[in-house]
């Protein structure tokens, strides 16, 4: 099952937490709010982007199921 990362830019503070956590999919921008590099999460990375989604203050960050169409 494949999983992408999002984050809702309304809600997030910029605290920065996602990133030190999961650098390889998310970089912050010159005002410290977090941009994702690619929205996939390969299976490798998923501990680490739970640690992130469950790390993040305001709950900006979530993991949600890509559905595949047949």
């Amino acid at each position: 099952m494949a999983v992408s990362l999002q984050i809702d830019r309304i809600t997030c503070d910029g605290h920065g937490m996602c990133a030190a956590l999961l650098p390889e999919l998310i970089k912050l921008d010159d005002w410290g709010y977090p941009i994702v590099k690619s929205a996939a999460v390969p299976p490798a990375l998923m501990d680490h982007a739970r640690r992130a989604v469950d790390a993040c203050p305001v709950l900006a960050i979530k993991l949600r199921s890509l559905v595949r169409q047949p």
